[in-house]
Parts: structure tokens; sequence; C-alpha cells
């Protein structure tokens, strides 16, 4: 487990907390992505990805693996509304 990787240009925009999410390797799902995945504003999801480095643990790896399937088979939260997927990160100017 661990954040998805995000594209390499978002790396300057990054707040310090932000960057923090580098701290771990990263991963094939994740808090953000079984809590709303790209439904979620940029800011919500990055501080979801900061409190798994925070609180990693193994019962949280599995809570996280058990949590996958049900977005993924229900297909939820894979875009946001007017996106494709979800809007490009722009750091903190965002107000997400």
């Amino acid at each position: 487990m661990g954040p998805l990787p995000l594209r390499m240009e978002y790396l300057p925009v990054y707040t310090a907390r932000q960057a923090r999410r580098h701290k771990v390797r990263p991963g094939i799902t994740g808090w953000a992505q079984v809590n709303g995945r790209n439904a979620l504003g940029w800011a919500e999801r990055l501080e979801m990805d900061v409190r798994y480095v925070e609180n990693r643990s193994c019962p949280l790896d599995l809570r996280i693996l058990l949590l996958t399937a049900a977005p993924m088979l229900a297909r939820s939260g894979i875009s946001q509304p007017g996106a494709a997927t979800m809007e490009k990160f722009r750091g903190n100017d965002q107000g997400r």
C-alpha cells in the first residue's frame, strides 16, 4: 500500500506537508482511493496520503486492501464532475 504515484510536474507545487507522501514507496491502492478516489479534491486527497504515511501499519494496509474491492466494482469516484478523471493539480491556489 501507499499513495498512488502522481505526475512529476506536480512536485514543485506540493506544500512541505503534501510532499511527505513521498516518504513511502508508491502503491497500487491507498487510503484516498478507498475514500473517494478522484471525486475528492486535491487538498483532501493529498491529506489522506499524508495521514496514511503518518499512521501506516499492517492492520491499516489490510483494511485498505479489503476496502479496495468495493469502489472498484461499483466504479465509484472515477472522475470529478466535468472532468475525465480529475482536474490538474496547481497547488494551494485551487481552494480544494
